[in-house]
């Protein structure tokens, strides 16, 4: 059963859980994990300055270049794969793909995630004012992953005893990341179009 995405959002994420996990996982993807954490982090530091680039140029000519926007893509999309793995939400290692497109390229056996960018026209007024307009998003999502870490706890557990995300709880891990892709989306300047309030 595919956890799909909002239809109509320029950034989709969608993610086809397993049956079945193998219960150690939860003790060792953690590790497993840092090599793609490493590397993730290293692609947002890289993103975090395009976007400052993307936010200047944006301001100025009212278009962000294609290819600041792909590798933008890249790390929100690269991002997205390793939390589904670290959360031990699946079996498959995700792969070191760095594909800069803004179709998903389908290497990924569980999580897709596409984007539909805007390059010119863009609104400068949203762009100059975008820390600023993300803010609620921030506020909210803050008490969001209290909970968060709470169902992470709880699923760890389940996961150990009985080889399965309880499927309430992983539709709330699944609709955050998806909210927080949103959102990623739109504060890297992919997208003029403000995010949902919402899992969905």
């Amino acid at each position: 059963m595919s956890a799909g995405a909002t239809s109509g959002y320029p950034v989709t994420f969608e993610f086809d859980p397993p049956e079945k996990i193998a219960r150690w996982r939860p003790l060792v993807h953690w590790l497993l994990v840092i090599p793609h954490l490493i590397v993730g982090y290293v692609l947002t530091f890289v993103a975090e300055i395009l976007a400052f680039v993307g936010w200047i140029l944006g301001i100025a000519t009212g278009k962000i270049p294609e290819g600041i926007q792909t590798l933008i893509a890249l790390s929100i999309r690269y991002n997205a794969r390793a939390m589904t793995y670290a959360l031990f939400m699946r079996e498959e290692y995700p792969p070191f793909s760095f594909d800069t497109t803004f179709d998903d390229p389908g290497d990924d056996p569980r999580v897709r995630v596409s984007f539909v960018p805007e390059i010119e026209g863009r609104n400068r007024l949203t762009i100059f004012f975008r820390l600023l307009l993300v803010i609620p998003h921030f506020i909210v999502l803050m008490l969001v992953f209290i909970v968060f870490y709470f169902v992470v706890i709880i699923a760890w557990f389940a996961v150990i005893i009985t080889g399965n995300w309880p499927a309430g709880l992983r539709n709330f891990a699944v609709g955050l990341m998806r909210w927080n892709n949103r959102l990623n989306g739109y504060m890297f300047l992919l997208t003029d179009k403000y995010p949902p309030f919402g899992f969905q």
